[in-house]
């Protein structure tokens, strides 16, 4: 009896692990990758147009992780824009700033970073900045990835200049809520 009831045990064990396998599959990114300097992922390289000018290339994809993160390094071509005021509900964010000048409102604190700065936004914050110098770099970090990948490529997919309302309803279709206007290029 003990034999049979041990059969079954193992039977069971394997199928439950077949299950969770089906539901994770293997991920070609698991082995690791590395990302040259002024490259994205293959295919990952958004030039956003709706709320700011900026390009976004993808360092890691919440693809590659199964939606635990996503990093992006941003090319600021946008002084004196930011986007609007808004929460992430459930994600945190940081950025690292690598060239340039920007301001951050993060709740109620302002924040004037520059090389080497990190602002960190956790989630459920009101947050926005705005680009100060006319050239600049970061790093865009999200955990977890949530959807701004997706937001980044309809933003680079955007056709002309898009409304206050378009462009909250853009951040309410990627789990993002917009709350107040951008900040002032001067802060």
């Amino acid at each position: 009896m003990k034999r049979r009831e041990m059969l079954w045990a193992t039977l069971a064990s394997l199928a439950v692990s077949g299950c969770a396998q089906a539901n994770n599959p293997p991920n070609p990114a698991d082995n690791g990758f590395q990302v040259k300097q002024g490259e994205g992922r293959p295919g990952k390289q958004y030039h956003m147009k709706a709320v700011t000018h900026n390009r976004m290339d993808v360092k890691i994809s919440g693809d590659d992780t199964r939606g635990a993160l996503a990093v992006f390094e941003q090319q600021g071509q946008s002084q004196g824009i930011g986007p609007p005021l808004h929460i992430h509900p459930n994600q945190d964010e940081w950025m690292h700033i690598l060239e340039g000048q920007y301001l951050f409102q993060v709740g109620q604190g302002e924040y004037r970073a520059g090389p080497g700065d990190t602002i960190y936004m956790p989630r459920g914050v009101q947050h926005a900045f705005v680009q100060l110098s006319d050239r600049s770099r970061m790093l865009v970090s999200y955990a977890p990835a949530g959807r701004m990948e997706a937001f980044f490529k309809a933003t680079s997919e955007a056709q002309g200049k898009l409304s206050p309302d378009q462009i909250a309803r853009l951040f309410t279709d990627h789990d993002m809520e917009v709350v107040g206007g951008m900040l002032s290029r001067q802060g």
